[in-house]
């Protein structure tokens, strides 16, 4: 299906073998799940940032009604928003979502560098060598570190952000000493390396979402894990998990100068909608909503409230 971008990642390349084998399985759902996927893989660009290969991947018409750039979140990658990509396109809207280094289809850092500000910086050179210029951003869990980082450092035309599941979290000495070892066993240890689905399914379920997924979603989020750099999972957990990250967020979210929604799950339990409040009350331009029944995983539990929400944003500060 299409041709294969040149160049390309060995991560990207991989992975589109596998669904080449698997669009020949007599098991319809299979099937059919590598034939959306190959799909959608006919938007996948490449492009060397910070001297790796960055995948994007960039849909919509040729004379959008306004361009918005999607961050993934910590442990993710961009077909998490696949749902939203499809619903935008459909109102006319491009979408630019890529992968951070180390992260999805994109090269792991040899260096092992996987910091906020090496991320923000990959970010303003993607964005210049795309050319994108009043475009807004959205961010899911880690992206909007990456995107509060940008826009503040770094000469821009954003329009507006908007993230979801993103707040400020309580911290103090203990947890920024307990909470990355404790995460860095769960996912480095334990999650990474289930050949299995299932298992992963029942901890998201049990722990990240109030909504049962589809399991072609499933299988996307379970891909991430092995697709995801061992070292940049334990790298960005410490950053954020770190009283100096803590101690600078009130700051940086006071000194982003476009409007901002912040989204939250009234179910999620990680970032939960008082956490977002309590960001959103910090900022000067930030707005805020609360999403019943729902959990962290908002893109892929409840998509077509998210991507409603992502065009209503848009629409409020085009």
């Amino acid at each position: 299906m299409g041709t294969m971008p040149n160049p390309s990642s060995q991560k990207f390349r991989t992975y589109r073998d596998k669904l080449l084998i698997k669009q020949k399985s007599e098991n319809t759902s299979e099937r059919r799940g590598a034939e959306y996927e190959l799909s959608l893989m006919e938007n996948s660009h490449f492009i060397e940032v910070g001297g790796l290969l960055h995948h994007y991947h960039d849909s919509g018409p040729k004379n959008p009604k306004e361009t918005i750039l999607l961050i993934h979140g910590w442990d993710c990658w961009w077909m998490w928003w696949h749902h939203v990509i499809k619903a935008l396109n459909a109102q006319g809207i491009r979408t630019v979502a890529y992968d951070m280094k180390g992260h999805g289809w994109s090269e792991n850092d040899p260096n092992n560098h996987y910091h906020i500000d090496h991320f923000a910086r990959d970010l303003d050179e993607l964005v210049t060598k795309l050319g994108l210029e009043n475009f807004h951003v959205a961010g899911f869990s880690f992206g909007p570190f990456v995107a509060i980082d940008y826009v503040t450092r770094y000469k821009n035309s954003v329009k507006s952000l908007l993230f979801f599941n993103f707040g400020y979290l309580p911290n103090n000495e203990i947890i920024s000493k307990v909470a990355p070892t404790t995460i860095n066993f769960m996912f480095n240890n334990l999650l990474r390396g289930l050949t299995w689905w299932l298992p992963a399914y029942v901890f998201a379920r049990l722990v990240l979402s109030k909504n049962a997924v589809m399991k072609h979603d499933v299988l996307i989020a379970f891909e991430s894990l092995g697709l995801c750099a061992p070292d940049a999972i334990e790298q960005t957990t410490q950053q954020i998990s770190s009283m100096e990250t803590t101690n600078a967020l009130p700051d940086k979210v006071r000194a982003v100068k476009v409007p901002m929604t912040f989204v939250a799950g009234a179910g999620d339990s990680i970032m939960t909608c008082e956490n977002a409040k309590k960001l959103q009350e910090m900022t000067q331009t930030g707005t805020y909503i609360c999403v019943p029944d729902c959990g962290h995983l908002i893109t892929l539990e409840l998509p077509e409230t998210a991507s409603e929400l992502v065009i209503q944003h848009i629409r409020s500060n085009s």
